[in-house]
Protein backbone atom coordinates (compact mmCIF):
# COMPACT_ATOMS: atom_id res chain seq x y z
CA UNK A 1 0.00 0.00 0.00
CA UNK A 2 1.17 3.54 -0.78
CA UNK A 3 -0.03 6.94 0.37
CA UNK A 4 -2.08 9.08 -2.00
CA UNK A 5 -0.56 12.28 -3.35
CA UNK A 6 -3.31 14.71 -2.32
CA UNK A 7 -4.81 13.06 0.80
CA UNK A 8 -3.88 10.73 3.63
CA UNK A 9 -5.56 7.59 2.28
CA UNK A 10 -3.58 4.53 1.20
CA UNK A 11 -4.14 2.61 -2.04
CA UNK A 12 -2.68 -0.56 -3.62
CA UNK A 13 0.63 0.27 -5.25
CA UNK A 14 -0.14 -1.94 -8.26
CA UNK A 15 -3.50 -0.29 -9.04
CA UNK A 16 -3.99 0.52 -12.72
CA UNK A 17 -5.82 3.84 -12.24
CA UNK A 18 -6.40 5.93 -9.09
CA UNK A 19 -8.80 8.86 -8.83
CA UNK A 20 -8.14 11.00 -5.77
CA UNK A 21 -10.63 13.55 -4.57
CA UNK A 22 -13.36 14.40 -2.11
CA UNK A 23 -17.10 14.88 -1.66
CA UNK A 24 -18.30 17.87 0.33
CA UNK A 25 -21.58 16.86 2.07
CA UNK A 26 -22.49 20.52 2.57
CA UNK A 27 -22.61 21.18 -1.18
CA UNK A 28 -25.79 21.01 -3.20
CA UNK A 29 -26.37 17.86 -5.21
CA UNK A 30 -25.92 17.98 -8.99
CA UNK A 31 -28.33 16.81 -11.70
CA UNK A 32 -26.88 13.77 -13.46
CA UNK A 33 -28.14 11.67 -16.36
CA UNK A 34 -29.91 10.19 -18.16
CA UNK A 35 -27.51 7.42 -19.16
CA UNK A 36 -27.96 4.45 -21.46
CA UNK A 37 -27.73 1.43 -19.17
CA UNK A 38 -27.36 -2.35 -19.19
CA UNK A 39 -31.14 -2.80 -18.93
CA UNK A 40 -31.49 -1.62 -22.54
CA UNK A 41 -33.21 1.58 -21.38
CA UNK A 42 -32.04 5.04 -20.38
CA UNK A 43 -31.84 5.41 -16.61
CA UNK A 44 -33.65 8.42 -15.19
CA UNK A 45 -31.71 11.57 -14.35
CA UNK A 46 -31.44 12.29 -10.64
CA UNK A 47 -29.57 14.32 -8.00
CA UNK A 48 -26.19 12.97 -6.92
CA UNK A 49 -23.22 14.17 -4.82
CA UNK A 50 -20.40 16.03 -6.59
CA UNK A 51 -16.96 14.40 -6.62
CA UNK A 52 -14.03 16.83 -6.81
CA UNK A 53 -11.02 15.23 -8.51
CA UNK A 54 -7.71 16.39 -7.04
CA UNK A 55 -5.34 13.92 -8.73
CA UNK A 56 -5.29 11.10 -11.28
CA UNK A 57 -2.44 8.59 -11.37
CA UNK A 58 -1.99 5.41 -13.38
CA UNK A 59 0.50 2.68 -14.14
CA UNK A 60 2.57 2.65 -17.32
CA UNK A 61 0.30 0.10 -19.01
CA UNK A 62 -2.97 0.83 -17.27
CA UNK A 63 -6.07 -1.14 -18.20
CA UNK A 64 -9.46 0.55 -17.79
CA UNK A 65 -12.06 -2.20 -17.23
CA UNK A 66 -15.40 -1.39 -18.82
CA UNK A 67 -18.36 -3.04 -20.52
CA UNK A 68 -20.49 -2.02 -23.50
CA UNK A 69 -24.12 -1.51 -22.49
CA UNK A 70 -27.21 -1.54 -24.66
CA UNK A 71 -30.10 -3.82 -25.50
CA UNK A 72 -29.34 -7.02 -23.56
CA UNK A 73 -27.73 -9.43 -23.52
CA UNK A 74 -24.41 -7.57 -23.67
CA UNK A 75 -21.07 -8.15 -21.98
CA UNK A 76 -22.52 -7.74 -18.51
CA UNK A 77 -24.63 -10.87 -19.05
CA UNK A 78 -21.44 -12.93 -18.83
CA UNK A 79 -20.51 -11.13 -15.62
CA UNK A 80 -23.85 -12.22 -14.17
CA UNK A 81 -23.09 -15.83 -15.10
CA UNK A 82 -19.74 -15.58 -13.37
CA UNK A 83 -21.53 -14.14 -10.33
CA UNK A 84 -23.68 -17.27 -10.13
CA UNK A 85 -20.62 -19.44 -9.68
CA UNK A 86 -18.76 -17.04 -7.39
CA UNK A 87 -21.60 -16.59 -4.91
CA UNK A 88 -23.11 -20.09 -4.88
CA UNK A 89 -20.81 -21.45 -2.16
CA UNK A 90 -21.07 -18.36 0.10
CA UNK A 91 -24.88 -18.52 -0.16
CA UNK A 92 -24.87 -22.19 0.80
CA UNK A 93 -22.45 -21.78 3.68
CA UNK A 94 -23.77 -18.58 5.25
CA UNK A 95 -27.48 -18.25 4.41
CA UNK A 96 -29.26 -21.36 3.09
CA UNK A 97 -27.52 -24.72 3.23
CA UNK A 98 -30.25 -26.38 1.16
CA UNK A 99 -29.42 -24.34 -1.97
CA UNK A 100 -28.04 -26.59 -4.72
CA UNK A 101 -27.82 -24.03 -7.52
CA UNK A 102 -29.15 -20.66 -8.65
CA UNK A 103 -29.43 -18.97 -12.01
CA UNK A 104 -30.07 -15.40 -13.20
CA UNK A 105 -31.43 -15.62 -16.78
CA UNK A 106 -30.30 -13.00 -19.29
CA UNK A 107 -33.92 -11.84 -19.70
CA UNK A 108 -33.99 -10.77 -16.05
CA UNK A 109 -30.99 -8.43 -16.41
CA UNK A 110 -29.19 -10.13 -13.51
CA UNK A 111 -30.97 -9.85 -10.17
CA UNK A 112 -34.49 -9.01 -11.46
CA UNK A 113 -35.18 -12.72 -12.07
CA UNK A 114 -33.58 -15.47 -10.00
CA UNK A 115 -34.16 -19.22 -10.23
CA UNK A 116 -33.12 -21.11 -7.09
CA UNK A 117 -32.84 -24.88 -6.83
CA UNK A 118 -32.94 -26.42 -3.35
CA UNK A 119 -32.77 -29.83 -1.73
CA UNK A 120 -36.17 -29.97 -0.11
CA UNK A 121 -36.72 -31.93 3.09
CA UNK A 122 -39.71 -30.37 4.90
CA UNK A 123 -42.98 -28.56 4.05
CA UNK A 124 -42.86 -24.82 3.53
CA UNK A 125 -39.16 -24.88 2.75
CA UNK A 126 -39.62 -23.18 -0.61
CA UNK A 127 -41.38 -20.19 0.97
CA UNK A 128 -38.73 -20.04 3.69
CA UNK A 129 -35.97 -19.76 1.10
CA UNK A 130 -37.87 -17.00 -0.72
CA UNK A 131 -38.20 -15.02 2.52
CA UNK A 132 -34.56 -15.44 3.46
CA UNK A 133 -32.96 -14.66 0.10
CA UNK A 134 -35.22 -11.64 -0.44
CA UNK A 135 -33.19 -9.82 2.21
CA UNK A 136 -29.73 -11.14 1.36
CA UNK A 137 -27.49 -8.33 0.14
CA UNK A 138 -28.30 -7.15 -3.37
CA UNK A 139 -30.76 -10.01 -3.80
CA UNK A 140 -33.15 -7.66 -2.00
CA UNK A 141 -33.58 -6.04 -5.44
CA UNK A 142 -34.94 -9.27 -6.96
CA UNK A 143 -38.40 -8.79 -8.50
CA UNK A 144 -39.16 -12.40 -9.42
CA UNK A 145 -37.77 -15.34 -7.46
CA UNK A 146 -38.68 -18.91 -8.41
CA UNK A 147 -37.65 -21.76 -6.10
CA UNK A 148 -37.64 -25.33 -7.45
CA UNK A 149 -36.59 -28.75 -6.19
CA UNK A 150 -36.07 -32.21 -7.59
CA UNK A 151 -34.41 -33.48 -10.75
CA UNK A 152 -34.57 -30.28 -12.79
CA UNK A 153 -32.05 -28.42 -14.95
CA UNK A 154 -32.75 -24.76 -14.16
CA UNK A 155 -30.84 -23.61 -17.26
CA UNK A 156 -33.06 -25.62 -19.59
CA UNK A 157 -35.96 -23.21 -19.91
CA UNK A 158 -38.32 -25.68 -21.57
CA UNK A 159 -37.81 -28.13 -18.77
CA UNK A 160 -38.08 -25.35 -16.19
CA UNK A 161 -41.32 -24.05 -17.72
CA UNK A 162 -42.88 -27.50 -17.54
CA UNK A 163 -41.69 -28.00 -13.95
CA UNK A 164 -43.10 -24.67 -12.74
CA UNK A 165 -46.57 -25.16 -14.22
CA UNK A 166 -46.70 -28.74 -12.95
CA UNK A 167 -45.84 -27.77 -9.36
CA UNK A 168 -47.47 -24.40 -8.77
CA UNK A 169 -50.96 -23.76 -7.46
CA UNK A 170 -51.44 -20.09 -8.38
CA UNK A 171 -53.80 -19.62 -5.46
CA UNK A 172 -51.38 -20.95 -2.86
CA UNK A 173 -47.78 -20.84 -4.09
CA UNK A 174 -47.30 -17.16 -4.95
CA UNK A 175 -45.85 -14.77 -2.38
CA UNK A 176 -46.49 -11.09 -3.15
CA UNK A 177 -44.68 -8.33 -1.34
CA UNK A 178 -43.26 -4.83 -1.77
CA UNK A 179 -39.77 -3.58 -1.14
CA UNK A 180 -36.62 -1.95 -2.53
CA UNK A 181 -35.90 -2.21 -6.24
CA UNK A 182 -32.90 -1.36 -8.38
CA UNK A 183 -32.71 2.38 -9.10
CA UNK A 184 -32.38 1.39 -12.77
CA UNK A 185 -35.74 -0.41 -12.77
CA UNK A 186 -37.74 1.27 -15.53
CA UNK A 187 -41.00 -0.60 -14.85
CA UNK A 188 -41.74 0.46 -11.26
CA UNK A 189 -44.36 3.09 -10.46
CA UNK A 190 -42.08 4.52 -7.79
CA UNK A 191 -38.37 5.27 -7.75
CA UNK A 192 -36.42 2.28 -6.33
CA UNK A 193 -39.52 0.80 -4.66
CA UNK A 194 -42.24 -1.53 -5.86
CA UNK A 195 -43.89 -4.92 -6.01
CA UNK A 196 -42.25 -8.35 -6.09
CA UNK A 197 -43.35 -11.96 -6.32
CA UNK A 198 -41.87 -15.23 -5.09
CA UNK A 199 -42.97 -18.52 -6.66
CA UNK A 200 -42.75 -21.76 -4.70
CA UNK A 201 -42.37 -24.26 -7.54
CA UNK A 202 -40.87 -26.98 -5.36
CA UNK A 203 -42.22 -30.52 -5.48
CA UNK A 204 -44.93 -30.49 -2.81
CA UNK A 205 -44.85 -32.85 0.16
CA UNK A 206 -47.99 -34.53 1.50
CA UNK A 207 -48.39 -31.92 4.24
CA UNK A 208 -48.59 -29.18 1.60
CA UNK A 209 -51.31 -30.82 -0.49
CA UNK A 210 -54.31 -29.88 1.62
CA UNK A 211 -56.92 -28.35 -0.65
CA UNK A 212 -54.87 -28.90 -3.77
CA UNK A 213 -56.17 -32.12 -5.20
CA UNK A 214 -54.26 -35.32 -5.67
CA UNK A 215 -50.55 -35.90 -5.86
CA UNK A 216 -49.70 -38.49 -8.45
CA UNK A 217 -46.83 -39.76 -10.52
CA UNK A 218 -47.27 -38.25 -13.98
CA UNK A 219 -48.12 -40.40 -16.93
CA UNK A 220 -49.30 -39.63 -20.45
CA UNK A 221 -52.80 -38.94 -19.20
CA UNK A 222 -51.51 -36.45 -16.62
CA UNK A 223 -49.45 -34.59 -19.22
CA UNK A 224 -52.47 -34.35 -21.51
CA UNK A 225 -54.53 -32.97 -18.64
CA UNK A 226 -51.96 -30.21 -18.08
CA UNK A 227 -52.35 -29.19 -21.73
CA UNK A 228 -56.14 -29.13 -21.41
CA UNK A 229 -56.01 -27.11 -18.17
CA UNK A 230 -53.71 -24.55 -19.75
CA UNK A 231 -55.98 -24.13 -22.76
CA UNK A 232 -59.18 -23.99 -20.69
CA UNK A 233 -57.70 -21.48 -18.23
CA UNK A 234 -56.14 -19.37 -20.99
CA UNK A 235 -52.99 -19.14 -18.86
CA UNK A 236 -50.59 -18.96 -21.77
CA UNK A 237 -51.10 -18.73 -25.52
CA UNK A 238 -49.01 -19.70 -28.52
CA UNK A 239 -46.90 -22.09 -26.50
CA UNK A 240 -45.23 -25.21 -27.79
CA UNK A 241 -47.09 -28.31 -26.62
CA UNK A 242 -43.98 -30.41 -27.25
CA UNK A 243 -42.59 -28.91 -24.05
CA UNK A 244 -44.81 -31.26 -22.09
CA UNK A 245 -43.24 -34.60 -22.83
CA UNK A 246 -43.32 -37.50 -20.42
CA UNK A 247 -39.81 -36.96 -19.01
CA UNK A 248 -40.58 -36.61 -15.33
CA UNK A 249 -39.23 -38.88 -12.62
CA UNK A 250 -40.57 -37.14 -9.50
CA UNK A 251 -44.04 -36.67 -8.01
CA UNK A 252 -45.88 -33.56 -9.15
CA UNK A 253 -49.18 -31.95 -8.29
CA UNK A 254 -51.90 -31.85 -10.92
CA UNK A 255 -55.11 -30.00 -10.15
Amino acid sequence: MVKCITNDLFVPEDADIILEGYVDPSEDLVWEGPFGDHTGFYSLADWYPKFHVTCITHSNKAIYPATIVGIPPQEDAWIARATERLFLSPLKMTIQTEIEDFHMPDAGIAHNLVIVKIKKSYPGQGMKVIGSLSGAGQMMFTKYMIVVSGDINIRNYRELFSHVFANVDFGKDLFFTRGPLDVLDHSSDNFSFGGKVGVDATVKLIEENSGRGKTAKPDSRDISKIKVDFLAGNIVTNYNLSLFTDRYSNHYYFS
